[in-house]
């Protein structure tokens, strides 16, 4: 069984159940990693932060070197000439290990705090109102391109502080900076064109850092921009912030869209729970962690290991990498009863490992968590009877092996 096959990545839970009961670390020879999917032996992994490193770099890197070695040699001479344009991203805080990742978390833990995730609400507020108030104009729509696609990237655009008349460009770039993480086919000229987006991406955003330099204002590149590293006295490079901003760009947008579409999946599937969530903020909030937990984002990250050890009686060696599988630890029934069941009732619902656990635990899990309650209870507001539109083919994922998220969702409702 090969849990990376694309008929695997487009349904991974019969696989999942399949691997915890018989081989909870497995080993993918396709990918040289050794894939963990019991709850309990990920969260192990998780927190020996000295046994099981974050410096995964290679494996990321390995994924486009795999991409170039397909293209025809013309095709990347064309991507040779372009990359040579771009700014090196050195690791900061998803890729870095203690004490240096807390160098650069520290940095941003500012953007974060709960005054500022609450002071943020009226304007989070108003880009789902505006997109609801769109949809609605009609009574049938596709759920990703109406709703859970622009909404995040509207507002990280927003938190970020992108020029309005620049949000055309930022939105597109921001898109295809994730789709990289997709196994979608590529033509020789969209792989060259997706490299220049990147560079022309990292061009436009160190732009807007110097001028944050010279005229800082109140978001989120002004504060980078103007953050000094403590223990060196300096402002950061332009590599380092676009490393940061390039994590917030796919965890601010990408997963967000992503838990917005299975949500809503999920609500046309279990037409039985809509008039309960309506109303119910806290009932709305167990409803997004269950969406987190059954259809992670992020559906795993890699490890590096760095001392000969064992996992689950599992041996490894220094040098193995290790793809810790969250979407696979949250359908664990050692941990969650019924765990392919949509509960809204569910105890403990946030112990859900989407957002990881520890020290590299997702930063910006609140400013997530906020935009799916609130959307979510605009949605439930607006309308019923949410249901999948029987004329379109049945949605489904896109394979990818860190993400998981659904190009388009047809959806009828009832405007209320």
């Amino acid at each position: 069984m090969s849990l990376f096959e694309v008929a695997t990545l487009l349904d991974p839970y019969p696989a999942y159940k399949e691997l915890r009961d018989s081989e909870p670390v497995h080993f993918e020879p396709s990918m040289n990693v050794h894939v963990v999917l019991r709850y309990d032996l990920v969260r192990e992994a998780i927190r020996d932060t000295e046994t099981f490193s974050s410096r995964y770099d290679q494996f990321l890197g390995a994924s486009q070197i795999m991409m170039f070695q397909q293209a025809s040699p013309e095709i990347q001479q064309k991507m040779l000439e372009v990359t040579s344009k771009m700014i090196e991203t050195p690791p900061t805080m998803l890729t870095l290990d203690e004490p240096d990742h807390t160098r650069y978390r520290s940095l941003v833990n500012k953007l974060f705090t709960a005054s500022q995730v609450r002071g943020s609400q009226p304007t989070v507020e108003a880009v789902i109102n505006s997109n609801a108030a769109s949809m609605f104009a009609h009574d049938e729509a596709d759920f990703m391109s109406a709703f859970a696609l622009p909404v995040p990237i509207q507002i990280i655009g927003d938190r970020l502080g992108i020029p309005e008349d620049e949000r055309e460009f930022f939105n597109y770039a921001a898109t295809e900076a994730a789709a990289g993480l997709r196994l979608t086919p590529l033509s020789g000229e969209q792989m060259v064109s997706r490299v220049q987006t990147a560079v022309d991406l990292q061009q436009f955003l160190v732009g807007i850092v110097e001028a944050r330099r010279l005229e800082p204002k109140q978001d989120m590149i002004s504060i980078l921009a103007n953050a000094k590293l403590e223990d060196e006295d300096r402002l950061l490079t332009h590599g380092e912030c676009l490393s940061v901003l390039n994590q917030f760009l796919v965890a601010g947008h990408e997963t967000t869209s992503s838990a917005f579409g299975w949500g809503m999946l999920l609500l046309c599937k279990n037409p039985e729970v809509q008039d309960e969530l309506k109303g119910d903020e806290k009932r709305i909030k167990t409803f997004v962690e269950e969406i987190l937990r059954l259809e992670a984002p992020v559906q795993g990250l890699p490890r590096l290991v760095t001392k000969d050890t064992e996992l689950g009686g599992y041996p490894l060696k220094a040098g193995d990498m290790v793809m810790l599988r969250y979407g696979a630890a949250n359908r664990d029934e050692r941990q969650f009863e019924a765990p392919d069941k949509l509960d809204i009732h569910r105890a403990k619902a946030g112990a859900q490992l989407a957002f990881g656990a520890g020290v590299h635990f997702c930063i910006g899990a609140p400013l997530a968590r906020q935009e799916l309650n609130l959307g979510f209870k605009k949605l439930l507001d607006c309308a019923r009877d949410y249901r999948l539109d029987e004329r379109a083919p049945p949605p489904q994922a896109e394979a990818s092996f860190i993400l998981r998220n659904m190009p388009t969702l047809a959806i009828k409702y009832e405007k209320i």
